[in-house]
C-alpha cells in the first residue's frame, strides 16, 4: 500500500511539476481574477491527471494481466519510454531557455471559477502526453501483487493529489510566483526537476523485481 502511495505521488508530481503553457495561464489567471478561480482551475488540471492514472491504472493492470509471460520486457520497454520523456523534456527546456522563447497569449475575458475549472480541464485533457506517461508508468510498475483494486486506487488519489497540491500553489503564489517559475530560468528548472523525478521513476522500475 505504501508503495502504491508513493508511486502514486511521484506519478502526479512528475507529470505536474513542469511550467509550460498551462500552468504559465494557470498563474496569469489567477493573478488577473482571484485565488478562488485559481483554485477552481488548478483543480481542473489536477482533475485531467486524475482520470488519466484512472484509465492508465485499469487499463494497464488488465494489460498487464493478460500479458504477464512478457511484463519484463514491457517493464523495460516502459522504463524507455520514461527515460525518452525525461530526456525530451530536459532538452525542449534547454532549447527554449537558448533560444530566449516564452509562451504569450492574447488576453481573453476573464471567466468563472466554473468556467475556470472546465477551460482547464478540457485543455489538460487534450495533452497526449499526460496519458502516454501514465501508461507506460502504470505498465511498467505492474506485477501480481500491484493488480489489486485497493492498491490501483491508492496510485490513483495519490496523482491527484500530487497533481492538486502543485497546481494549487501555482494558484496560491499568484503574480509574484508567476514571475518566480514562468520566467526561463523559473521554467527551465522547474522543467529539469520533473525530468529528475521521471527518471527516478524509470530507474526505480527497472530494480523492482518482477
Amino acid at each position: 500500500m505504501t508503495a502504491a502511495l508513493l508511486a502514486g505521488l511521484l506519478a502526479g508530481y512528475g507529470i505536474a511539476i513542469p511550467v509550460g503553457a498551462v500552468g504559465t495561464y494557470l498563474v496569469s489567471l489567477t493573478a488577473r481574477t482571484s485565488l478562488r478561480t485559481g483554485a477552481c482551475a488548478a483543480l481542473g488540471v489536477a482533475t485531467a491527471d486524475g482520470l488519466y492514472a484512472l484509465v492508465a491504472a485499469a487499463g494497464g493492470s488488465a494489460l498487464a494481466a493478460s500479458l504477464r509471460p512478457a511484463l519484463t520486457p514491457l517493464r523495460w520497454a516502459s522504463a524507455l519510454v520514461l527515460v525518452t520523456l525525461a530526456a525530451w523534456g530536459a532538452a525542449l527546456a534547454l532549447r527554449q531557455y537558448r533560444a530566449h522563447r516564452r509562451t504569450t497569449r492574447p488576453e481573453r475575458p476573464v471567466p468563472g471559477a466554473g468556467r475556470a475549472y472546465l477551460g482547464l480541464l478540457g485543455i489538460t485533457l487534450l495533452n497526449p502526453v499526460t496519458v502516454i506517461y501514465f501508461v507506460a508508468l502504470v505498465l511498467g510498475t505492474s506485477t501480481a501483487d500491484a493488480v489489486r483494486p485497493l492498491e490501483r486506487a491508492v496510485f490513483v488519489v495519490a496523482a491527484f493529489a500530487a497533481s492538486a497540491s502543485w497546481q494549487l500553489l501555482l494558484a496560491g503564489g499568484g503574480a509574484l510566483l508567476g514571475r518566480l517559475l514562468t520566467g526561463r530560468r523559473g521554467r527551465l528548472l522547474t522543467a529539469l526537476v520533473s525530468s529528475g523525478v521521471i527518471l527516478a521513476l524509470a530507474v526505480r522500475m527497472t530494480v523492482t523485481p518482477g
